[in-house]
């Protein structure tokens, strides 16, 4: 029997789909490695093909020099170095469309715990106070709200279809307008911020979105609005965030994901009644998760095969 091919996993994702990469490939998992840059010098030049769910840069590329294909585990794909690997002939895979709604859902959910308070009515009601002050504060609704969502991709349609659900008016910001959707368009993001009561997040991370939400942003959100980020943590300037939720110049956030994860601004912590903090979960149903890791396993099998990848980036 011929020997399987070689792939070399950085760091792990979904157990269960990443183990059945052992029925077509011997695999390499570096992150459990005692010494990962012996493994390396042992079986760099022997791998193929990545499965990566973190960072593969051209420092690794150099040490995997035989590799022709990154197979990412998820749908953003800025944590790889597409030029250079482009440039190096390799190919690179996302895992797109698969965990659309399950991201879609997250969002949607934040944004009912902002808006309704959910998360802080639960400590309300855990700690006894129902009781002793007899009614829980009144908050913001949720149907008919006014929502600008920022990247209307294929998950921001699926936010935008549940916010329909909630009788919303939407509206959306994107590098070009959508001539085959519904919802009000605009090119100045600022514009929507001060016209909408919520914005959700859900544009791709990278240079070229870095900060896109700013002071000026979420100044223009204002003292009632919400923001919701399931997108990346780059994407929103953490330090404005954090001084406008203090001082009152934004309402209140819901947040998925953080520029240094899984490291989280500690100042967010305190404030129990207006933020809302989950640790980057969006995908994170064993369904979904899946299915992810079923794409990427098709698309090294079709590259060990010879066939057109499933979902090619570059």
């Amino acid at each position: 029997m011929a020997e399987k091919p070689h792939v070399l996993i950085p760091a792990p994702y979904y157990k269960p789909a990443m183990d059945r990469l052992d029925e077509i490939a011997t695999t390499h998992h570096l992150y459990a490695a005692p010494d990962p840059q012996k493994m390396l010098a042992e079986v760099g030049e022997k791998c193929v093909a990545f499965a990566t769910f973190m960072k593969c840069d051209p420092p690794l590329f150099d040490q995997v020099p035989n590799a022709k294909l990154i197979a990412n585990f998820g749908v953003g794909y800025d944590a790889i170095d597409i030029g250079e690997a482009t440039r190096r002939g390799v190919r690179v895979t996302n895992t797109p469309d698969v965990l659309n709604d399950c991201v879609a859902d997250l969002a949607l959910g934040l944004l009912i715990s902002a808006r309704r308070r959910i998360v802080h009515a639960d400590g309300f009601v855990r700690a006894g106070e129902w009781p002793v002050k007899e009614v829980y504060g009144f908050v913001n609704k949720v149907h008919h709200s006014k929502v600008g969502i920022v990247g209307l991709g294929r998950i921001g349609e699926e936010i935008a279809t549940r916010c329909a659900g909630f009788k919303m008016e939407i509206s959306y910001h994107n590098r070009s307008m959508k001539p085959d959707v519904p919802y009000r368009y605009y090119p100045d993001l600022v514009e929507m911020a001060g016209d909408v009561e919520i914005m959700v997040v859900i544009t791709p991370g990278g240079a070229a979105t870095n900060n896109l939400i700013d002071e000026k942003v979420i100044e223009a959100l204002g003292p009632n609005g919400l923001l919701v980020n399931v997108a990346r943590g780059s994407v929103v300037d953490m330090d404005a965030l954090i001084t406008c939720l203090k001082d009152g110049r934004l309402g209140s956030a819901a947040l998925d994901v953080f520029p240094d994860e899984p490291n989280v601004p500690e100042e967010l912590f305190s404030m129990r009644e207006n933020v809302v903090l989950t640790p980057h979960i969006a995908s994170a149903s064993h369904d979904t998760r899946m299915a992810m890791g079923m794409l990427v396993y098709e698309n090294i099998k079709a590259h060990f095969e010879g066939r057109d990848l499933l979902t090619p980036v570059n």
